[in-house]
């Protein structure tokens, strides 16, 4: 008792830091919607689904639970309201473990005017003032390709790639339906991603085109996004855009994912042109943004393994 009772007082103070960091400067802190009607249509998210009863219509309405509060933000962002920042619960369907509990605290910030090296340097900053580290290292998808394999990502085969698994003992994972980017996804996730950060956080950037998700195609190279994510002892602690404000290019994307969603035999889903007409405002500024799993923060900061020690009911408990 005494112990959860330390760790959750050391959690509320790193929260309260945080929450004074932004007001310091001067970056609004909103609250969205946990409940939405439209959700992400990316194959690789699994959002929690429930159905709310119209009394008046005695009809059910299809909702869902965030994963991010992202798309209500840009909305926001897309009515001049500046730099802002959210602090809420998120939810995904996905496996649970050391660093994964179907519900979890995100804190999600945007900068209008920031690229994406800005607001790299300014996440550095604001580790240093919470505490959680005083520097980052940065290395680009390709290089840390080159450093850890000596292969170029954006020229490689099947075969190479194959290779690669079989020397980091995956070769049950060889399969001849494996893309190049089923591959590619593999070896970051078994090869790289878990010696990442040892030392100190590391941002990894310009991931491929067809992992942009919601950020921009760089504008020097359309084979590379400029999106990054953070990384701190082997595990992901953020996932950052430039971020992708061309509303026509979004809706592609929406109806790319679907289509992927087809051929894997999942529901299609509906598209959520609020945000989309968010995109075309004359007011939506070019921007930034990042979210980060506090939970995961916290953890690392309190030198604790597992998320379910750091919230009050993990989901075995709720």
């Amino acid at each position: 008792m005494k112990n959860i009772n330390m760790i959750l007082y050391k959690r509320s103070k790193i929260i309260y830091n945080i929450r004074n960091f932004f007001l310091k400067h001067n970056i609004l802190e909103i609250e969205t919607p946990l409940l939405t009607k439209y959700t992400i249509t990316d194959v690789n998210l699994f959002p929690l689904k429930l159905k709310y009863k119209d009394i008046n219509s005695n009809s059910n309405l299809k909702m869902w639970l965030i994963t991010s509060p992202e798309y209500h933000m840009k909305r926001l962002l897309s009515l001049s309201i500046g730099s802002i920042y959210q602090i809420c619960h998120a939810f995904r369907n996905e496996k649970i473990g050391d660093f994964h509990n179907p519900e979890f605290t995100i804190l999600e910030w945007y900068q209008p005017f920031y690229n994406m090296f800005d607001i790299m340097e300014f996440i550095e900053y604001f580790f240093k003032k919470i505490s959680f580290s005083n520097f980052c290292d940065k290395i680009s998808y390709k290089d840390i390709f080159i450093k850890k394999f000596l292969i170029d990502p954006f020229n490689t085969n099947i075969k190479q790639l194959n290779l690669i698994l079989k020397k980091l003992n995956h070769k049950h994972l060889i399969n001849f339906k494996n893309t190049i980017f089923d591959l590619l996804n593999l070896i970051f996730l078994i090869g790289i991603e878990p010696t990442l950060g040892k030392n100190q956080p590391i941002f990894i950037y310009h991931y491929p085109a067809h992992q942009a998700m919601l950020s921009r195609i760089n504008k020097k190279n359309i084979c590379i996004s400029d999106r990054f994510e953070c990384f701190f002892h082997g595990i992901e602690v953020g996932n950052g855009f430039c971020e992708l404000i061309d509303s026509n290019e979004q809706k592609k994307r929406f109806d790319f994912d679907n289509f992927k969603r087809i051929q894997k035999k999942f529901s299609q889903r509906l598209i959520d042109f609020r945000f989309i007409n968010a995109l075309k405002s004359k007011y939506m500024p070019n921007c930034s943004g990042i979210a980060l799993g506090l939970d995961r923060i916290i953890m690392i900061m309190l030198k604790i393994k597992k998320i379910n020690q750091v919230i009050p009911f993990s989901f075995q408990e709720c």
